[in-house]
């Protein structure tokens, strides 16, 4: 990185202290922003609130995961106040600047239109996505076992989505002695789920194969679980959908219908946020260092 960088972190939860220490480490100024309520020494001076920083000097921006809603708002769970980045604050950064975030919300694509700022979504990338998988499926059996009275061992359990973190919560619920149905599209996912040994299905077959279900895991982050394939599904079923928000899940009609739904997200964050953090901190130093070497 260029000789005196500036990163702003702003917002999030513990993964992100985890990053400005690691991120500090590598000889870059961090200003810390939306963790006035966290008193820790060791990142205790780079701490800041966010009308005290010279944006004229800021090189970049690291918001939260889930990036920002549709107001400009960032989740800062560990703020006094709520903040938001507006374009007001981008338009008196460089024009070099990068924002770099989870995923790209709406409100980004827009500021970027407007500013011309480059917006980067990391969760884009293959590796992140993937190392990212694997706090995830952790952290998904953790609820599983937590919201269940029977062992996962022998249990059958719905994996909805193969593409990186179905495949890793798959593999990792299969190895604890359950037995896993994977249900996908593509006709090369199909084949891997048998390659792996496991069972596979049609989504478009879903309302035929939920009923008998101990676990239902939905990673499509698109309506899956319908009224019409909850009628299907046995009242005693769990379902844990680790999908973007929304999710893909009709969870009032899961509520009416008396089956637990819980939509879980960050879960990286909630179980393992020093890894969680390294994680987004190893991908996020290899782009500044494309980005500003």
């Amino acid at each position: 990185m260029k000789k005196n960088f500036h990163m702003v972190i702003v917002g999030g939860d513990v993964r992100q202290i985890e990053v400005a220490k690691i991120i500090r480490e590598k000889g870059a100024k961090v200003s810390l922003v939306g963790f006035t309520q966290v008193s820790d020494d060791s990142f205790e001076m780079i701490k800041c609130g966010f009308q005290e920083i010279d944006y004229s000097q800021v090189d970049a921006i690291l918001v939260p995961v889930s990036g920002l809603d549709h107001d400009g708002k960032v989740e800062a769970r560990y703020s006094d106040e709520e903040i938001s980045l507006t374009k007001k604050h981008l338009e008196n950064t460089p024009d070099h600047c990068v924002i770099y975030t989870g995923v790209k919300t709406p409100y980004l694509t827009k500021l970027m239109e407007t500013t011309g700022r480059k917006v980067v979504p990391m969760f884009a990338r293959d590796d992140m996505a993937i190392l990212n998988s694997i706090p995830t499926a952790e952290g998904t059996l953790k609820i599983a076992i937590e919201h269940t009275d029977f062992m996962i061992h022998g249990s059958k359990v719905m994996v909805l989505g193969y593409g990186r973190v179905g495949k890793t919560i798959a593999r990792l619920f299969a190895a604890v002695g359950a037995k896993v149905l994977v249900g996908a599209r593509k006709e090369a996912d199909l084949a891997r789920i048998i390659e792996v040994g496991l069972t596979p299905f049609q989504l478009k077959d879903l309302r035929d194969e939920v009923n008998h279900v101990d676990i239902c895991i939905n990673t499509i982050p698109h309506m899956v679980l319908t009224p019409e394939v909850l009628d299907k599904m046995n009242r005693d079923s769990l379902i844990i959908d680790v999908a973007s928000k929304p999710g893909g899940t009709d969870f009032e009609y899961a509520k009416e219908k008396g089956i637990k739904a819980l939509l879980e997200l960050g879960i990286p964050g909630k179980v393992a946020p020093k890894s969680a953090g390294a994680i987004i901190a190893k991908v996020l130093i290899d782009l500044l260092e494309t980005e500003f070497s």
